[in-house]
C-alpha cells in the first residue's frame, strides 16, 4: 500500500480510503466486517463514515456504519487506524438534530464517539453547508473540540469553492483551527464541480483531496451499457441518472476508450477510473465502497499501477468538454 500525506499535515494516510456508505443499507453487518477486515489486512489505515450512514435505509436510524466501525475497532490497534466521520445530516425529528450549530455539533460528535467506541476522531469533517449558521460559531466549536483532543484534523465535504475560501479565512482571522482537507464529488464523468474552482483552492490553501464517488454509483465499471438491461440488484436500476448518463455518446465513447486501456493492461474498468484519480499529485486518497470483500479486492489493484502518460491524456481528452 502506498501512503500520502493529507494536504499539509504530518498525518500518513493510505492511497485509498474505504468509504462505509453503504454498511447497513447495502452491506449487512457481516460483510461489513469482512470489508473492513480485508482493507486493513493490505494495509488501507484510513476509514471515512458519517453519523448519517445509512439514515435513508428503512428501519435505520442512522449511525449504524459508525456502530460497526466501533464494534470492529475493539479488536484493531486505534493508534494505526485513521478514522474520518462527518456531521451536519438529521439525526432526530428535533430542530437541533442537524445542522452546524454549536448546540449540535457538540451533541453530535458524542454520539459519534460513543458509537465508534474510542475517545477521539481522527478526521472530523463538515458533511455540507449549513447556510442558517454563522461560519465563525461552526469553526469555534471545532476548534474546542480539538483544543479537548476529541478531534485531531478537520475537513468539509460538498462545499463550493467560495465558502471554503470563506471559512479558511474566517480560521486565520481568529486563529481557530482549519479544514486540513476537501472531500469533493469527483471523477472522469463528474469534473466541473472540482476542477473549475476546488482544484486551485485546494493547491494554493494546502488542502488534501479525498474525492467520494469515484466510480459514479458504478457507471464507470462497465456494469452499465447502452442497450443492456440493467443488473439486477443494483443501485443504479432504475436511476435517472444512469440513464442520462448512458444517452450522451460522449460517456460511450468514454467507457469504449476505457475498455482498450483495460484489455491492453489486464485491468477492470473501476481500476482504471480509480488509477486516473491517483494519477492526479492533488489527489491523495479516493474514497472507495465496497458490499464485499471480493468487490474491494480488485478495487486495491488500482493502487498497484499507473496509467501511461498516453492513456490519462486520451481520458483527459475525451472528458474535456465537462469543463467547458
Amino acid at each position: 500500500m502506498e501512503y500520502r500525506k493529507l494536504g499539509n499535515t504530518g498525518l500518513k494516510v493510505s492511497a485509498l480510503c474505504l468509504g462505509t456508505m453503504t454498511f447497513g443499507w447495502t452491506t449487512d453487518e457481516k460483510n461489513s466486517y469482512e470489508v473492513l477486515n480485508a482493507a486493513f489486512d493490505a494495509g488501507v489505515n484510513f476509514i471515512d463514515t458519517a453519523d448519517i450512514y445509512s439514515r435513508w435505509h428503512p428501519g435505520n436510524p442512522g449511525g449504524v456504519a459508525e456502530t460497526y466501525i466501533g464494534a470492529w475497532l475493539r479488536g484493531k490497534p486505534r493508534d494505526q487506524v485513521v478514522v474520518a466521520t462527518k456531521v451536519r445530516g438529521e439525526m432526530g425529528s428535533g430542530p437541533n438534530d442537524q445542522g452546524l450549530s454549536r448546540h449540535h455539533i457538540m451533541s453530535a460528535v458524542e454520539s459519534s464517539l460513543r458509537r465508534l467506541r474510542t475517545d477521539y476522531i481522527d478526521l472530523y469533517q463538515l458533511h455540507f453547508p449549513d447556510d442558517e449558521t454563522p461560519i465563525e460559531e461552526t469553526l469555534r466549536a471545532l476548534d474546542d473540540l480539538t483544543h479537548q483532543g476529541k478531534v485531531r484534523y478537520l475537513g468539509a465535504s460538498n462545499f463550493p469553492a467560495w465558502q471554503v475560501m470563506k471559512a479558511l479565512w474566517t480560521s486565520a482571522q481568529h486563529n481557530l483551527a482549519r479544514f486540513d482537507c476537501l472531500q469533493p464529488h469527483y471523477n472522469l464523468v463528474w469534473r466541473a464541480e472540482f476542477e473549475r474552482e476546488l482544484r486551485d483552492v485546494c493547491r494554493t490553501e494546502g488542502l488534501g483531496v479525498i474525492p467520494y464517488s469515484p466510480l459514479q454509483g458504478g457507471f464507470l465499471t462497465g456494469k452499465y451499457r447502452r442497450g443492456a438491461p440493467t443488473p439486477r440488484g443494483v443501485r443504479g436500476e432504475g436511476n435517472d441518472r444512469m440513464t442520462r448518463f448512458l444517452a450522451e455518446d460522449r460517456h460511450i465513447a468514454l467507457l469504449d476508450a476505457m475498455d482498450a486501456i483495460a484489455e491492453t493492461r489486464g485491468k477492470t474498468l473501476s481500476q482504471i477510473a480509480v488509477a486516473w484519480l491517483l494519477a492526479d499529485p492533488i489527489i491523495t486518497s479516493p474514497i472507495i465502497g465496497s458490499n464485499t470483500a471480493a468487490q474491494l479486492q480488485e478495487l486495491l489493484g488500482a493502487v498497484s499501477f499507473r496509467l501511461s502518460a498516453e492513456e490519462k491524456q486520451k481520458l483527459d481528452d475525451l472528458t474535456a468538454w465537462q469543463l467547458q
